[in-house]
């Protein structure tokens, strides 16, 4: 498979003293049918080539072959060794960030190349998606007292647990899981990324305040999970397969290269076998067998483990799942962004049901990026196959498109409850904490007032500081804002709040002036030619010869006419004021 890292001992082929030529044959199709049912006939780009990094590695001839590291939220941790050639023992120490020795060090016994060993560590920093604390763990390898190979790992302290109809735990609290689906991918690279792509691409997702991605639908590079790892996200790894699937021992095989290389990744926190029926049950074996952590196994888009994750159900019929089912209920896909015509159009319907709902664990919409591909031999176009690469949220090169926005507010980890701003208000907004760890008071809170019609920065209002208030995750309590004796002569009152690493969460925004009252101060700037009129539900306003009705009670443009007829707003159009 071209999504694997995988390894092979070429110290027989080498000719040593002389120079050596490594030669690789590519092909773009297996000559095995099932890898290419699994990985080469989705509804995605199907690339010739290599996309992982190509090297050659020297190791000694005792060496550490495999580390497995289980590392609980309560300090204990297991640790299981392989080995190749002599050795008889290994001594693990962890590290703190800044390089600090952490806890004693572990002791292994090595036996005919296998080891097993475990410690305990007194109140270790937690790993999860809000802080994601990491340690560095030394593995020193002996035989006869004399070290043999060293490697290094990092590693993070959690515990993750499906407690049966309830729901997934994380360090014992219950996750809603706010997540995307997302293919390796670039529009000039094709699925040949970098470090510095993965770090984009991970920091673009938690800006839309998400906390989880899904591999959609191989596993991705290793970078990409070490970033998770480091900056925060749930995630599920996925063996490849999209409506077909590997044949056993190719699965096999996979299922245990697809492990050497993540399993000590913190941020992993489901396997996927397979997608859309590209599940192969034999191979579910090797998943529990293989994974010291034991992870939970999904089967995206079928009921399989205690889990439903079926996809693009219709709203009322998905609903209806939470009310009346017995799984946990955590589509892998839901709201297909096709032409972005679907994440932000219905995400805060499914979200209000999905967070009220204990049986729900939240979901992974498709998905993150729309896979446009350069096109060299048809003069550089950007190439998204039709309609089957436009589904992302961003465009090809993260262009953000209108759902990204509305994901960004409906996901919030800080949820306002409605409020309107009536000239008796006291400055209090009731809010909510939906974070899973973090409390309000570390987050940090900010308001400036704002006159739409502002020429000069001076015609706003200075960014006030909010005092943080002490809630904590799941719970209600009051956010005051300190305003200034004349606010409501301003338009809006802004208010903006940034999580515990000064990164924006959400600024929201809050109509002082309601239609009627900015439609008057228009028409005192532009004198005669604007004229109002209303109804018992309907502003008009007549400017020029263009007139515009607007719903009073809401704000909203309800239509717009010339002297030809009605001016449609279907592709557009976009309508500002002229300078």
């Amino acid at each position: 498979g071209a999504f694997y890292t995988f390894k092979y001992d070429i110290t027989k082929l080498l000719v040593f003293g002389k120079a050596n030529v490594l030669e690789v044959k590519v092909a773009k199709h297996s000559t095995n049918k099932s890898v290419n049912a699994a990985e080469r006939e989705g509804d995605f780009w199907v690339f010739g080539g290599i996309f992982r990094p190509v090297f050659l590695e020297i190791m000694p001839t005792n060496h550490i072959e495999r580390v497995s590291f289980d590392a609980k939220a309560d300090g204990s941790l297991q640790v299981k060794m392989r080995t190749v050639g002599r050795s008889d023992k290994a001594v693990i120490q962890l590290y703190t960030h800044d390089g600090q020795t952490f806890g004693q060090p572990v002791h292994v016994d090595v036996h005919h190349g296998e080891g097993h060993g475990q410690g305990e560590f007194e109140r270790p920093k937690l790993w999860s998606a809000e802080f994601p604390n990491l340690y560095r763990a030394e593995v020193t390898l002996f035989a006869n007292g004399k070290q043999q190979h060293r490697s290094n790992h990092k590693i993070g302290f959690r515990t993750v647990e499906v407690r049966k109809r309830d729901g997934v735990y994380i360090n014992g609290t219950k996750i809603k899981f706010k997540g995307v689906n997302r293919h390796s991918f670039h529009p000039e690279s094709g699925r040949t990324t970098s470090k510095a792509l993965s770090v984009h691409d991970v920091e673009l997702i938690k800006e839309m305040n998400m906390n989880a991605v899904r591999m959609a639908h191989y596993p991705p590079d290793t970078h990409f999970l070490d970033v998770c790892d480091s900056l925060g996200l749930y995630v599920m790894n996925e063996l490849g397969g999209w409506h077909g699937h590997y044949d056993t021992p190719t699965g096999t095989k996979l299922v245990k290269e697809m492990m050497v290389v993540s399993e000590n990744n913190p941020s992993v926190i489901f396997w996927a076998n397979g997608n859309e029926g590209g599940h192969n049950p034999e191979l579910d074996t090797t998943f529990f067998s293989e994974d010291l952590q034991g992870r939970p196994l999904i089967y995206p888009w079928a009921v399989y483990g205690g889990f439903e994750t079926t996809h693009y159900r219709e709203y009322n019929y998905g609903i209806g799942t939470y009310d009346h089912g017995h799984n946990i209920v955590m589509p892998t896909e839901f709201l297909h962004g096709m032409f972005d015509g679907g994440h932000g159009a219905g995400i805060e319907d499914y979200w209000k049901a999905m967070w009220s709902n204990p049986l729900s664990a939240g979901g992974f919409l498709w998905d993150f990026q729309d896979q446009g591909i350069v096109r060299t031999d048809k003069g550089n176009m950007l190439d998204t196959d039709g309609n089957r690469g436009a589904d992302g949220i961003v465009g090809p090169y993260y262009e953000r498109e209108g759902s990204f926005y509305t994901i960004k507010e409906v996901w919030s980890p800080v949820f306002f409850e409605k409020r309107e701003m009536t000239p008796d208000f006291n400055g209090e907004f009731i809010i909510e904490n939906r974070y899973a760890f973090t409390n309000l008071a570390d987050c940090s809170f900010s308001y400036v007032l704002r006159r739409l019609d502002a020429k000069h920065a001076s015609d706003n209002g200075p960014t006030v500081r909010i005092p943080s208030p002490d809630i904590k995750p799941g719970d209600r309590g009051r956010l005051k804002v300190n305003l200034p004796s004349d606010w409501y002569s301003f338009d809006v009152l802004q208010i903006t709040a940034a999580d515990v690493y000064g990164k924006e969460i959400y600024t929201w925004s809050f109509p002082i002036a309601l239609p009627g009252r900015v439609a008057e101060t228009f028409k005192e700037k532009r004198g005669t030619t604007v004229q109002t009129q209303e109804t018992a539900t309907t502003f008009h306003v007549n400017a020029n010869g263009i007139q515009y009705a607007f719903n009073k009670e809401t704000g909203v443009l309800k239509s717009v006419e010339n002297a030809k007829g009605i001016i449609p707003f279907g592709n557009g159009p976009i309508l500002q004021e002229a300078v």
